[in-house]
């Protein structure tokens, strides 16, 4: 096995803590290290988005190196690089081989649309020649199809002879109220030449293509009259085969099978409140379940080819797990995910038959590290994202659970110093929740619990209630529980850790990022004693302000607002209501100083959510401070001012709680 980075055998330390267990995923050593500088937390991957080609001969992917971005094909034969393109200028996504001569690369860009009032987040889709390094934009605004629209960056089929792409965008005239939705053929050589081959209605939302080649099915959903609808093809006509009247879709169509006659559809199980595995006959509309489903796991992602025809699937969970059709492939996949025991192992891309996969493995031994793997058991190191970062820089990654104070059990991820590791007793800590709130953390190399514990700090991750991941009845356990029950999981996790010795209490902060930054924010309104520091990244502080926005950007009858209204309020949103709620609203109640930090051009959760608590705060007399994160978005995706971040947010939890 061809792996430059040794694989240690991994001992699983654990220790009943009364009500706590805490599992290391690490081989503790007591062997002397260099910290690493700050900055290398906070540069960007220096590799990311690893693609292999079709015939496994060709690697595709993106290198960050001295604030340039450059998409690379690498041929793995010739042990060379073939093209190099400087992606700088914009925000690469990510991209794909469509075969061995063209990839298709999706971008970002913050632009003006002409005769359109602001700024927008417009994603693209090129195609690239990799040997003449020809690029063309897929579909363009106002070419053939509607100018007012952003997201133009999804392809969902290609035709049985590889020539076309198919690719949703809406077609009409500038300024037409509601323009229809419809699937285009694209040219792959030559995109001017698209065609709409399938017109649906203003409120299409997916198309899906058979193995013909030609489109099989239309879903729907008209937030007018909440609406959810999927049409089959039947010869020549269409027909619905689906129809539910819901607020707020709960079933997802998300890929076919290989002979096209049913549907692949998500939806939570009614028995053991998880994600299940459901087949839709196009025929007749009727469902069947599958053995994909566990009760302990959801189906949380599916792996599927150009066409989205499914060949397996991915489990939730601290660490991914996977199952797939052919048992061949699920056996080839099993036995790589063995070479790194208690590790994130991602599978990323595929050739033809699934004979060579590439993967990133994440963990307590390594900082995104990238192979590639055939059927024969070979395993080749390529290359890793943290070129800075060797394997005794990385701080050693426990899991954890506790009992909240109403006794619901709360998951939980501590980042554990790695010189503490024999002894952690009254460590200063952070509480670092997640955002979402429908989403997790997991094991891996996750830059800001990694420098803060190199910093001497003990990172507490919990997945309080509301998170995505832990089934059904989890995620509604947090509906209407903002700035409650949701807060409190958070401060349950320093009393049980303090009284178990691990933490100070009286030196702890709290940081978060987009709805992590809105918990940073509530603790220090809501909980002002706890903390000694707040921090709030991209956060938010004033939801009425944020219902308003989404109103105004989704339109009042979209299921967006349904959806906070739900979550935050359990389905009672008055201003009132979200205003108890509400961090900006209790500046006078903040002790602990605090950090906002914001990208300007954030489109996710708007500047303006930082500069309304920064306003409050500093007329309450407040410690407060605002960085503004110059051009850049939610995920701060411009190296400089990520790095800039990282510095200010380490550099103010050590002025408060450094020992």
């Amino acid at each position: 096995m061809a792996i430059r980075r040794s694989i240690f055998l991994v001992n699983n330390l654990s220790k009943r803590l009364a009500s706590a267990l805490i599992v290391f995923s690490c081989m503790v050593t007591t062997t002397a290290f260099a910290v690493p500088a700050i900055e290398e937390y906070g540069r960007l991957p220096a590799v990311s988005n690893m693609r292999i080609s079709p015939s496994g001969n060709l690697l595709a992917f993106r290198k960050t190196a001295n604030d340039k971005d450059y998409l690379v094909v690498f041929d793995l034969q010739q042990q060379k690089i073939l093209h190099s393109v400087d992606l700088s200028a914009i925000n690469p996504q990510h991209f794909y081989f469509l075969d061995e001569k063209n990839l298709v690369l999706i971008v970002s860009d913050y632009m003006r649309i002409q005769g359109y009032r602001g700024m927008h987040n417009m994603s693209s889709a090129y195609r690239i020649q990799i040997e003449k390094g020809d690029v063309d934009q897929l579909l363009t605004p106002g070419y053939k199809i509607y100018l007012g629209q952003l997201g133009l960056g999804r392809v969902v089929g290609l035709n049985k002879s590889r020539t076309h792409v198919y690719m949703p965008a809406f077609i009409g005239e500038p300024h037409v109220e509601a323009p229809p939705m419809a699937l285009m053929r694209v040219n792959i050589k030559n995109p001017r030449k698209i065609k709409a081959v399938y017109t649906g209605r203003n409120h299409t939302v997916d198309f899906f293509i058979g193995p013909d080649g030609e489109p099989i099915a239309e879903e729907r959903y008209n937030d007018r009259n909440n609406l959810h609808q999927v049409l089959a093809r039947h010869g020549n006509s269409w027909e619905v085969i689906y129809e539910q009247e819901v607020e707020i879709r709960t079933a997802s169509f998300a890929g076919i099978t290989a002979d096209g006659k049913h549907l692949v559809m998500l939806q939570e199980d009614g028995k053991t409140k998880r994600n299940n595995y459901y087949l839709m006959s196009l025929a007749d509309g009727s469902l069947s379940r599958t053995n994909f489903g566990r009760p302990d796991r959801d189906v949380e992602e599916l792996y599927e080819d150009m066409n989205r025809v499914v060949y397996g699937v991915r489990y939730s969970g601290f660490n991914p797990s996977y199952s797939f059709f052919d048992s061949k492939i699920d056996a080839f996949v099993t036995s790589l995910l063995a070479k790194f025991p208690e590790h994130s192992v991602w599978l990323s891309s595929w050739s033809n038959g699934w004979d060579k996969v590439t993967f990133k493995v994440e963990g307590s031994q390594y900082a995104e590290d990238y192979f590639v793997a055939d059927r024969s058991g070979k395993i080749d190191y390529i290359t890793t994202a943290r070129p800075n970062v060797d394997v005794a820089d990385i701080n050693p990654i426990g899991t954890f659970q506790y009992s909240a104070s109403d006794g619901l059990k709360i998951p939980a991820l501590l980042t554990i110093p790695r010189d503490k590791i024999q002894n952690m007793k009254n460590l200063p800590a952070v509480i670092l929740p997640h955002g979402g709130p429908e989403s997790y953390d997991r094991i891996g190399f996750d830059f800001l619990p990694q420098v803060l514990a190199s910093r001497g700090y003990l990172v507490v991750q919990p997945q309080f209630r509301g998170s995505d991941g832990f089934g059904g009845d989890f995620v509604r356990a947090g509906y209407g529980e903002w700035g409650k029950k949701m807060q409190t999981d958070l401060s349950d996790a320093v009393t049980v850790l303090s009284k178990k010795g691990m933490l100070d209490p009286d030196h702890v902060c709290i940081v978060g990022w987009s709805y992590g930054g809105y918990a940073a924010l509530a603790g220090g309104a809501f909980s002002p004693e706890l903390y000694k520091c707040v921090v709030s990244i991209n956060g938010v502080s004033d939801l009425p302000k944020m219902m308003r926005s989404e109103r105004r950007d989704m339109g009042r009858d979209s299921w967006v607002l349904s959806y906070w209204s739900l979550a935050m309020a359990n389905g009672d949103a008055s201003n009132e209501k979200l205003k108890s709620i509400s961090p900006a609203y209790f500046a006078d109640q903040f002790k602990a100083p605090v950090l906002l930090i914001h990208g300007e051009r954030d489109k996710v959760v708007p500047i303006e959510q930082s500069k309304v608590m920064l306003s409050r705060l500093k007329k309450a007399g407040k410690d407060v401070q605002l960085i503004v994160a110059n051009d850049d978005s939610h995920g701060l995706i411009d190296g400089e001012n990520r790095v800039k971040a990282v510095k200010a947010v380490v550099e103010f939890v050590d002025s408060h709680i450094g020992k």
